[in-house]
């Protein structure tokens, strides 16, 4: 397609043109916008609210201040509350956490996988 259909789709979409977007190079501007249209604006397996979360707790790992930004208004805009947004922030401080210290020890793969699989089987069992 051709950069000056694109940006006509965009600006329908959006009602405007972001900069960030319009920088894009022109052999990269059409997959960008399907992607963001697709995994941003289209309906998807997770629920809006739910993906805006994740977004918002990746954001928050690689500290990214634009998508925190972004992710926490469509978040809000998409029906989460403070506490929903506080929790994943925190999920994703906890998460990343546990990840820097099996990490740094260099935590046996095998024993953890195994460790996993036998937490699993024990929590099945009691909830039957």
């Amino acid at each position: 397609m051709d950069r000056n259909k694109i940006i006509t789709d965009i600006k329908n979409t959006l009602g405007i043109v972001p900069g960030f977007i319009n920088s894009l190079a022109d052999d990269v501007l059409e997959s960008e916008w399907n992607l963001f249209k697709r995994f941003e604006l289209s309906e998807t397996l997770l629920p809006p609210k739910y993906k805006e979360l994740v977004g918002l707790g990746i954001a928050s790992v690689t500290h990214c201040w634009y998508c925190a930004q972004f992710h926490k208004a469509m978040a809000e805009f998409h029906g989460a509350t403070e506490q929903e947004i506080l929790e994943t922030v925190h999920y994703a401080k906890f998460s990343t956490g546990w990840s820097t210290y099996l990490n740094g020890n260099i935590y046996d793969k095998d024993k953890f996988m195994k460790e996993l699989r036998s937490i699993g089987e024990y929590v099945a069992e009691k909830v039957k």
